[in-house]
């Protein structure tokens, strides 16, 4: 059985992954690079999904739910910082 992830964990995990998106490095032939802009999606996706259920939740604070929407905001502004 899995393993529940507490709220909190899963909403530093979301950061530490759009943290790994900002650092991956530019390949050599530039941003347009097809494995770098998937690397850089599916971090970015990762980040998503680890935090798109808490809002849902009995257990989700006011706090939580602002925390996820900067992290929705950070999510957007650093797929276009990285990719455009």
């Amino acid at each position: 059985m899995a393993r529940l992830i507490p709220a909190e964990e899963r909403i530093r995990r979301a950061r530490q992954l759009i943290r790994q998106a900002r650092d991956l490095p530019v390949p050599v032939g530039g941003r347009f690079d097809l494995s770098y802009i998937a690397g850089v999606k599916d971090l970015l996706r990762q980040a998503k999904d680890m935090v798109k259920m808490i809002p849902y939740t009995p257990t989700a604070t006011r706090e939580m739910k602002a925390d996820i929407k900067v992290i929705y905001d950070d999510i957007e502004r650093a797929g276009k910082e990285i990719l455009r």
